[in-house]
């Protein structure tokens, strides 16, 4: 028995003047377009700089230049996610300090 979400349906993607057809859930659909666009528009920026370079290449380049912006996302919200669990930190000591020092003797 198979779920609606385990079903796949094609869906065409042009990248860099080529036709390819992935099997993908629909939840993922619009996401798998999206990553299809920024990959043909990133080949296509390294192409246009380097019109004699093969495509093996010029995939290789833009999937390292992709790579490297999730990463460098990906530290930004580690840092954020850091610098939030300092403050709440912070704000839990103080938070104890002043019922310490508020509580009657």
């Amino acid at each position: 028995m198979s779920s609606a979400k385990n079903t796949s349906e094609a869906v065409s993607i042009r990248i860099l003047d080529r036709d390819y057809t992935i099997g993908v859930s629909q939840e993922e659909r619009a996401s798998l377009l999206t990553a299809a666009r920024a990959l043909d528009e990133r080949m296509r920026e390294i192409r246009s700089a380097n019109r004699i370079a093969p495509m093996e290449q010029i995939a290789v380049l833009a999937a390292l230049h992709l790579a490297h912006e999730l990463e460098t996302q990906g530290n930004i919200t580690l840092n954020s996610n850091q610098r939030i669990h300092q403050a709440l930190d912070a704000l839990e000591l103080r938070m104890n300090f002043l019922e310490r020092t508020d509580t009657p003797r």
